[in-house]
């Protein structure tokens, strides 16, 4: 896999972003080593990354710290990546947020019914993400 060459122009263009972004994103990986992957990669963006090791404790941190996005697996413990969009979208205070999900299965959009903003496959190519955060976010601001 070649690795894209970042330019000194590019690099300082991503640390001022990185100084402006700011929002919150709730990660939901019950994977630990994909689950920091994500983090760095956003935390690198600019992001304040809330990390959670499950649905449940996403749940939990949604309801009680402030977020601006939520992205998260489709399959885990205890409460899966759908069964957390669907709490978000029945909740008064949430149901603002937009959701990305992200699975393993081959799939390029949200399938019927399914109440995400977007949808990713893994591995998901950090950039993917990035863009996709920034291009939900703006929609929301505006």
């Amino acid at each position: 896999m070649a690795q894209k060459k970042i330019s000194v122009t590019e690099t300082s263009s991503v640390m001022q972003q990185a100084q402006t972004t700011g929002a919150r994103v709730l990660l939901a990986e019950d994977d630990r080593a994909l689950r920091r992957f994500l983090q760095i990669i956003l935390e690198r963006a600019g992001y304040i990354v809330v990390p959670a090791a499950d649905g449940l404790e996403a749940m939990k941190i949604a309801l009680s710290s402030p977020v601006d996005v939520v992205v998260t697996d489709a399959m885990m413990p205890n409460l899966s990546g759908h069964e957390l969009c669907r709490f978000i979208r029945n909740s008064q205070t949430l149901a603002h947020l937009p959701v990305i999900l992200l699975s393993a299965l081959e799939q390029k959009e949200p399938r019927e019914g399914e109440q995400v903003d977007a949808f990713l496959s893994k591995p998901v190519a950090g950039e993917d993400l990035v863009a996709c955060i920034e291009r939900l976010l703006a929609r929301t601001a505006s």
